[in-house]
């Protein structure tokens, strides 16, 4: 099992994961929508929602893994 700081430190690094992640999704979610009448436009609009979507659950599992160092069972 892993210690408090291992913890810890693997949270940080899923928090500093998904940091660019909810700012690259977001952006190419709007570019999308400026190019509307492009060909690979659902493909750019699947891309970008997929993105932001992994940017949240990589905040919420970091957030736990540093919940779960903090708060021993």
């Amino acid at each position: 099992m892993a210690t408090n700081k291992e913890l810890l430190s693997k949270g940080i690094k899923k928090l500093a994961w998904a940091l660019p992640a909810l700012f690259i999704g977001p952006t190419i979610v709007h570019f999308a929508f400026i190019n509307k009448l492009q060909p690979t436009f659902y493909l750019i609009l699947g891309f970008g929602i997929a993105l932001c979507i992994a940017g949240i659950i990589m905040i919420f599992l970091g957030i736990k893994t540093m919940m779960k160092s903090l708060f021993n069972d």
